[in-house]
């Protein structure tokens, strides 16, 4: 293999890679805070309240574009571009971290019971609305029931009280809350990876609507559009909270500074993927939701 065919196979060093929107402060020397891929259905409100995110303000701010427009706060699509953010006060950036995640299908007697109330449940990919057409008969293939808040940091959960969330315990208790049917969707396998890798995300104060942040998801012609109203009115629906968690996790790995890391997730069968994730960014961090995922698997709480 030649080095450009190794280069070409490389995955790209972080989530800046396919941005066209770029967000700068308006000082001589302007610095930028992030940015994102302008996809469709993120409005310049939502510009305005995901920079809300990761960034503080010690007073009012506007955006204004590049040809020193201001951007008001309203639903009109968000352009490709540079934006500046205008205020008499001070801007600083969020240390904040979002919890490390790639792609995970917790399994085990545990997550046998939450599986089976999300499925009961959804019938079909929340996301896409493709229904799974021999449920009556048990067959779920390609479907599969996800984690909201991820199953791996259930330490995380319960040290922060995230179970205070949770209205509907789960089957059987002692499986914990983080196992409630509040904290699961049913997604195709493909839609299952993207969201665990907050590449999409659903905004439960913006109607609901499916937020995506890389055009890998173009095809699948989700960006935009809301849940539908069946899931939204049911009881046992997802909380808000915990949307509205992911959704911010989604922000802080897409849009703050560079973005985070882009991690390798297809390991071929054989593969060293211990030696893989510690040679790859974050390693300590995918480590620990790796090993904490195959414990779960194994039946080992912590």
């Amino acid at each position: 293999m030649t080095d450009e065919e190794s280069q070409s196979n490389t995955p790209p060093a972080d989530r800046s890679a396919w941005r066209d929107t770029y967000i700068y402060t308006s000082d001589n020397h302007a610095t930028i805070l992030g940015g994102l891929w302008a996809s469709e259905g993120i409005t310049n409100a939502n510009l305005y309240s995901m920079l809300e995110v990761f960034c503080f303000f010690t007073d009012t701010f506007d955006l204004h574009d590049s040809r020193g427009r201001l951007v008001g706060r309203d639903g009109q699509q968000l352009q490709p571009g540079n934006y500046y953010v205008i205020t008499n006060g001070s801007i600083s950036v969020s240390d904040e971290a979002p919890l490390t995640r790639a792609a995970a299908l917790p399994s085990g007697t545990r997550v046998e019971s939450f599986r089976d109330a999300v499925r009961e449940r959804d019938r079909r990919c929340i996301i896409t609305g493709r229904r799974a057409v021999l449920a009556h008969i048990g067959r779920w293939r390609g479907f599969e029931a996800t984690h909201i808040f991820p199953l791996a940091y259930e330490k995380h959960w319960n040290d922060h009280n995230y179970g205070s969330w949770i209205t509907i315990p789960p089957a059987i208790e002692s499986h914990g809350s983080i196992n409630s049917v509040q904290n699961g969707i049913l997604l195709r396998k493909e839609i299952h990876d993207f969201f665990d890798s907050y590449d999409l995300a659903i905004n439960p104060d913006d109607n609901y609507k499916i937020v995506c942040f890389t055009p890998d998801l173009t095809e699948y012609q989700i960006a935009g559009r809301h849940l539908d109203q069946t899931f939204i009115d049911d009881p046992l629906r997802p909380v808000d909270d915990l949307l509205r968690w992911h959704f911010r996790q989604a922000v802080l790995v897409n849009l703050k500074g560079t973005g985070e890391p882009c991690f390798e997730t297809d390991f071929p069968h054989g593969s060293d993927v211990m030696g893989e994730i510690m040679r790859g960014p974050k390693a300590g961090e995918r480590m620990e939701f790796e090993l904490f995922t195959r414990f779960n698997a194994m039946g080992v709480y912590y």
